[in-house]
């Protein structure tokens, strides 16, 4: 486990940051810019001093105030990466990528060089200087240099924050590939929630400097706590479903979720894969009857389980569709004459070609050794019907 609990005042500013998180896979700090993400990322690398508190890293204590403990930053077994990557400009990539191995940690996970070249995909890049490389290339550098120091822990801090969408899309893969195939634990900061959903494992909100959820992505996608930072547009419950079989003809993988079957995009899936699919509440549609006669692939029986209003317009249901849960809203108009409410049988519909799958963190056992190609961070991105059965 990674187990962290810290307090500091800065000005005005208060951090009480308290989370308990496997150590392993991605831990998300998500929240928007100001509530103290990066102070935390400090914190736990020791580049701060923290006022109070403990962490501890898989039986290892790093800091404990109430027994005087506070390991040095350079002795703590931690690799950060910045926004910006903090290349040394006067040495080549090669020269770079030594200068992490020269400073390994004796602690550490025994990363092969030659594996970090290949895993961040460096061989074509080991000669140039750092002023011929892009945005992207830059941070795969400063990913494998702080990889090369054998951390215990890898701390990044928005590392794609200051790239243009492209470069974040080339980027993001390689991402994936640390969090599968190394077992490093990594701690990522974000203030975007599509970068959370498609890469963590477990998820830590946070809002004014106080951590007000945790868990895995898919309880955090119904909490009220992260509306509250991402609005209502990306609300929305995250399933996860295993992928049966992809038609090359038509496109589709057909996987089941819960109870029911699916259908979603098959570009870059595979049979027998574990994959993630958030489906945005303003782009479901209820039916109080077993729907025919429709083009919409995807309908699921389901169960109310609870009403609340969204706004004044608008309730927000909670609907089991046989052991997942997802998040429809319905006009107050629709509610009434529909006449919904707890307990009621209804089916939730949304288009296949709205949806793709990603691919699953640390459930699938045969992750491929190429650079995959981009699943985008599934979710109901059709035309929106504005969550009303009209």
């Amino acid at each position: 486990m990674l187990s962290v609990q810290l307090t500091k005042q800065r000005g005005d500013f208060r951090l009480e940051l308290a989370f308990a998180a496997p150590a392993s896979g991605l831990i998300a700090l998500f929240g928007r810019s100001g509530c103290g993400k990066s102070t935390a990322l400090n914190l736990i690398a020791g580049l701060l001093p923290a006022d109070s508190g403990r962490i501890e890293l898989e039986g290892h204590t790093l800091y404990d105030a109430a027994r005087g403990i506070d390991v040095p930053a350079e002795r703590r077994g931690i690799g950060y990466v910045f926004q910006d990557a903090r290349l040394f400009p006067h040495l080549d990539v090669l020269a770079n990528l030594r200068y992490g191995a020269k400073r390994a940690t004796t602690a550490g996970r025994g990363i092969d060089f030659d594996e970090v070249i290949e895993l961040l995909g460096l061989q074509s890049l080991l000669q140039r200087r750092t002023h011929q490389l892009s945005g992207g290339e830059r941070q795969r550098v400063a990913f494998g240099r702080a990889l090369l120091r054998q951390p215990r822990l890898m701390l990044l801090d928005e590392p794609l924050a200051a790239l243009d969408a492209a470069r974040r899309e080339e980027l993001l893969p390689y991402l994936e590939r640390l969090r599968d195939r190394l077992a490093v634990p990594i701690v990522y900061v974000s203030h975007q929630f599509e970068e959370v959903l498609r890469l963590a494992t477990h998820v830590v909100l946070l809002e004014a400097g106080r951590v007000r959820a945790q868990g895995d992505i898919a309880s955090i996608s119904r909490r009220s706590e992260l509306r509250a930072i991402v609005g209502p547009e990306l609300v929305g419950a995250v399933v996860e479903g295993r992928v049966d079989t992809v038609d090359p003809a038509t496109g589709l993988a057909e996987l089941t979720v819960a109870a029911g079957r699916m259908h979603v995009e098959g570009d870059g899936l595979s049979p027998g894969q574990i994959i993630r699919i958030q489906l945005l509440a303003r782009d479901l549609i209820l039916a109080i009857e077993p729907p025919h006669g429709l083009s919409v692939r995807n309908r699921l029986a389901g169960t109310i389980v609870s009403l609340a209003p969204d706004d004044t317009r608008a309730q927000l249901l909670e609907v089991d569709i046989g052991g997942a849960t997802v998040l429809v809203r319905v006009t107050n108009a629709a509610c009434a004459e529909l006449r919904l409410k707890v307990g009621a049988p209804v089916w939730v519909l949304v288009k296949a070609a709205s949806l793709r799958g990603h691919v699953y963190p640390g459930r699938n056992p045969h992750p491929t050794s190429a650079a995959p190609e981009h699943p985008t961070a599934a979710r109901a991105a059709g035309p929106s019907a504005g969550g009303s059965p009209s």
